[in-house]
């Protein structure tokens, strides 16, 4: 099996990088897997404080497979494999900070959300774009994205598919830094230096406590059923062949 996931251990902390670059690093089912392994590796290593992920060749994470995707209906999303990688991602309790160049869409934005720090290049790209696509986030987007945002500004990302930069992930809230482009990995570098010297335990509970008050385990399965749901519409494949093509899909809701 292709390995994915390129693992470098610093002084106190580890950097884990998307290497998928022929497609812009797009989160496919082995790479969620062997990312949630090399995850919960370094969250037992005592000498690893904080955890950063980045990504390959100027994109963190272009969304999900969407081959993985075309073809699945309701009842493969609820056996989905990558439920269990995206729980376990969650289940993290170590600092974990997102270093973003270029795109971080769909799936890679949930990702970099499931981040409790996210350092953002000008030059990144941000956005849910699945609405396109027949779709919603599956992953807890949605959820993640309205705390951040509040309800306006989340709606308008959601319903729209819109893409904003990075420069605007900053000021929106959505990033805690914001860098010149090239330089996101650098500055993550030395946040997580940073957090290496501060005291571990004290850090993850901070981290369980802000993430419980987050947490709202009936919204986050609404938003997994109407993916689930999604995934065997009409407009689904219309929005996926669509996007394939190159052209506007005709959505006409069924």
């Amino acid at each position: 099996m292709e390995n994915y996931i390129q693992t470098d251990v610093k002084d106190g902390y580890a950097i884990l990088t998307l290497t998928r670059p022929e497609a812009r690093n797009a989160l496919n089912t082995s790479m969620l897997r062997q990312l949630a392994d090399s995850l919960a590796r370094f969250d037992r290593d005592p000498e690893i404080r904080t955890i950063i992920l980045t990504g390959a060749e100027g994109n963190f994470a272009s969304g999900a497979d969407i081959g993985e995707i075309a073809d699945k209906t309701s009842v493969d999303g609820v056996h989905d494999l990558r439920l269990h990688a995206w729980d376990a991602i969650a289940r993290v309790r170590k600092p974990l900070i997102a270093a973003v160049e270029g795109y971080c869409l769909g799936g890679g934005f949930e990702l970099a959300q499931r981040c409790d720090l996210i350092v953002a290049a000008g030059n990144a790209t941000f956005g849910q774009p699945e609405i396109r696509l027949g779709l919603i986030p599956g992953a807890g987007g949605i959820q993640r994205l309205t705390a951040l945002l509040g309800k306006s500004r989340a709606m308008r990302l959601l319903l729209t598919g819109e893409t904003i930069s990075g420069t605007d992930a900053f000021d929106w809230g959505i990033a805690s830094h914001g860098t010149p482009a090239g330089e996101s990995l650098a500055a993550a570098e030395d946040l997580a230096a940073k957090l290496a010297r501060g005291a571990p335990l004290a850090q993850q509970f901070v981290k369980q406590a802000v993430l419980t008050a987050l947490d709202d385990q009936n919204a986050l399965a609404l938003e997994r059923r109407s993916f689930e749901l999604l995934l065997s519409t009409d407009d689904k494949a219309e929005g996926i062949a669509a996007f394939r093509a190159k052209r506007q899909p005709e959505f006409r809701g069924r």
